[in-house]
């Protein structure tokens, strides 16, 4: 008698497959949530990270124009003095530091015609004209 009296204890103090399972799947089922917001968090600040970025472009876009009459050709002239520049340009470098790609590593798109000019992020889908680009 005394030994199974020792056996039942013995497993009452053990946990079962089915609790063990059964911890997995929370914890499982936690961690997900956890990544699914920490994704969505870096995606709206990538979003806000490419708006500054554009909006930094600009003012040093305006600073160009300010210093040399009219917009650049390319974005590269805000902080490398373009070759092509005309005589009596004051250039002055604009940024610091190169903004030629966005968050997600893709290039953004600068177009410049006469007293205008557009820039473009691609955004998350890495594809230029469609829903989710970013502009100016």
């Amino acid at each position: 008698m005394r030994y199974q009296n020792r056996t039942r204890a013995a497993r009452r103090a053990a946990f079962t497959l089915i609790e063990i399972l059964l911890v997995l799947v929370i914890v499982s089922v936690v961690a997900g949530a956890a990544v699914l917001g920490i994704f969505t968090q870096q995606d709206a600040a990538y979003r806000n990270l490419a708006k500054s970025e554009i909006g930094t472009l600009g003012t040093a876009l305006k600073t160009y124009r300010i210093n040399c009459g009219s917009y650049p050709s390319e974005l590269r002239a805000l902080w490398e003095k373009p070759s092509d520049l005309p005589s009596g340009s004051n250039w002055a470098q604009a940024l610091e530091k190169a903004k030629e790609n966005d968050p997600w590593e893709t290039p953004y798109e600068y177009k410049q015609s006469g007293s205008s000019y557009e820039i473009r992020s691609a955004g998350p889908d890495r594809q230029m004209n469609t829903d989710d680009d970013i502009t100016s």
